[in-house]
């Protein structure tokens, strides 16, 4: 074990994480569970394969906030660390978009993050410790053509982190925020139809996700001593799908 890995010490740490049955999520979890921590993913749909010992399943759809609310009382003892992976990516013109999948990417992508933090924050604030990950996109900036409602929602997420850093900051709460580039994930799949990734790796190259599982272990540590900060990875050379 070498790098960010060896350094941080997960030991008795308890970490919820949304989304986490597939993608950078799951990497997550299972990094976490094999390095001592207790790890709660919020999903609404199991994994496909069985997770590590220390991981534990709450099958809940996150857009639900009473549901939220009653999961975040069942689960035991303190929470240091929230990461909000859930995510939905569909690519759809502007003018073709229906009414109700632009609602449900907000719905997935920024009011079920908003959700967490209300049922998982307080809990930090009053212990006056805590890390927040929530994950924003390059294409907030430069945008994609029928990427509108996802550009979007990775927007709002990043004016949003930065206001809720401001808020909890004197509870000493960080709130930082990801963008991790390219990753080959199921939902990234859903959106890539056919599987054709080369525009991807011809430009900003096509990561996995335990590639941006040392960048989270990074922001949930207490050597991030920063908050409403954005950690940018966009460029990931050398992968192939």
């Amino acid at each position: 074990m070498s790098g960010i890995k060896a350094a941080f010490d997960a030991a008795g740490s308890v970490t919820v994480i949304t989304g986490g049955s597939s993608g950078i999520g799951r990497a997550l979890a299972g990094e976490l569970a094999g390095l001592g921590g207790s790890v709660h993913v919020l999903d609404i749909a199991p994994p496909e394969d069985e997770f590590e010992e220390g991981v534990t399943f709450h099958e809940v759809d996150v857009t639900n906030r009473p549901a939220l609310m009653r999961v975040s009382s069942e689960i035991p003892g303190k929470i240091d660390g929230l990461v909000c992976a859930a995510v939905v990516q569909p690519r759809t013109p502007v003018l073709e978009m229906p009414p109700e999948e632009w609602r449900r990417v907000l719905d997935v992508n920024v009011n079920a993050v908003v959700w967490c933090c209300q049922a998982f924050v307080p809990g930090m604030v009053e212990r006056r410790r805590g890390a927040v990950v929530l994950f924003t996109s390059g294409l907030a900036v430069s945008g994609y053509p029928a990427a509108s409602a996802y550009s979007s929602s990775k927007g709002a997420l990043q004016a949003f982190a930065r206001s809720l850093a401001k808020e909890v900051a004197a509870s000493r709460v960080r709130v930082n925020l990801l963008s991790p580039g390219v990753i080959d994930t199921p939902q990234f799949r859903a959106a890539n139809p056919g599987g054709d990734l080369s525009h991807w790796q011809a430009t900003t190259g096509v990561g996995v996700p335990q590639d941006v599982v040392p960048s989270l272990l990074f922001l949930l540590s207490d050597a991030a001593n920063l908050t409403g900060s954005l950690l940018t990875r966009e460029q990931v050379y050398g992968r192939e799908s």
